[in-house]
């Protein structure tokens, strides 16, 4: 990984990078957005904390302090359970509460032991918050921001996408011009059930009303349209608490936006500003209300209609470049069972 830099294919990733992370930041300041530093070491549990890696001082060579039969937390540095940031959402909601539109943009880290070629446990991850906006305007905002972020790229490194188009995937360039050019698919997540099944093919993994769709699905999908795809309104059940519980009482106002030959590169949702919805989902889901009742407070005291989204920066990278796995668009990857440099 010290040497790869030096080739062909890593150098121009990499200068990719570094120009779509300026043209990132570019977008949200020419658009009113305030650049928030969300806090790297957390105690709010937003993602779940199975998938959030635990910080602590306390010596793992001796005996841990106990109190009611558990580790005792409370002699540890902060005095109770710490994580390592899993996503910057809840802080980015307090912020766009009082600016109207924030961003973080900056590491996140999972704990999750997924050995694929779109998982890391090291990443970096883009989430704006954006205050007086519902579902509709987020993927418009969504939409807006992909193509703007495609062509500053194709505009910016005309030599590196030559390169990519002719050695890693051909018709690259066709296929990210095309994204700049035309109008995203917007779908119901039961709609597009109903094509999969629809559909003829023969899946691997059977599509239901109340699963998250199969890389194989976003595929067939993409294809089918030819376009990115917003796949919109999720069954509550496979999704987050904070996501808006619409009118029908059985699905949420998320969303996903899926791309041809990447699948999901960004996830996002209108968030719950009902108080008392939001706590009965939280009941629902499981979910640890000790630890971020400060985030609930925000619906007592002037909330509003607001939503975010996110998008992991790797991915992205992924689909400029054409390059397949996600290892080959960080500098130095940190997978299960292996952190070398």
């Amino acid at each position: 990984a010290h040497l790869r830099p030096r080739t062909n294919t890593f150098s121009a990733v990499f200068r990719v990078r570094s120009v779509a992370a300026f043209a990132i930041h570019e977008y949200f300041q020419k658009n009113g957005y305030v650049y928030l530093n969300s806090p790297i070491i957390t105690c709010a549990d937003c993602e779940g904390s199975a998938e959030m890696f635990k910080l602590t001082t306390l010596d793992l060579d001796k005996p841990l302090p106990q109190k009611d039969g558990h580790t005792d937390f409370s002699q540890d540095i902060f005095g109770k359970k710490a994580y390592i940031t899993g996503s910057g959402q809840l802080h980015g909601e307090t912020f766009s509460q009082a600016f109207g539109k924030i961003y973080t943009f900056g590491p996140t880290l999972r704990s999750e032991n997924s050995n694929t070629k779109t998982h890391t446990n090291e990443f970096w991850m883009m989430e704006p918050e954006i205050s007086f906006c519902d579902l509709e305007e987020l993927m418009n905002i969504e939409e807006d921001f992909l193509k703007y972020i495609v062509k500053y790229v194709l505009d910016n490194c005309p030599d590196e996408i030559n390169f990519f188009d002719k050695f890693v995937e051909k018709g690259l360039k066709e296929k990210l011009e095309k994204v700049v050019t035309s109008d995203f698919v917007r779908i119901d997540h039961k709609d597009v059930i109903d094509l999969l099944k629809n559909s003829g093919e023969k899946w691997e993994f059977e599509p239901e009303y109340d699963e998250d769709i199969a890389k194989e699905h976003e595929r067939w999908l993409t294809n089918h349209f030819s376009v990115p795809v917003f796949v919109k309104n999720w069954s509550k059940d496979i999704k987050a608490y904070y996501m808006k519980l619409n009118s029908d009482g059985k699905t949420v106002a998320g969303v996903d936006l899926e791309v041809p030959g990447a699948g999901e590169l960004i996830g996002g949702s209108q968030r719950e500003e009902n108080l008392d919805v939001l706590l009965k989902r939280m009941e629902e889901t499981g979910a640890d209300r000790t630890s971020i009742e400060w985030y609930i407070n925000l619906r007592r005291y002037g909330g509003c209609v607001h939503s975010g989204f996110g998008m992991g920066f790797e991915r992205l990278i992924m689909y400029l470049t054409g390059i397949e796995n996600i290892r080959d668009v960080i500098p130095y990857p940190r997978t299960p069972g292996s952190c070398e440099f």
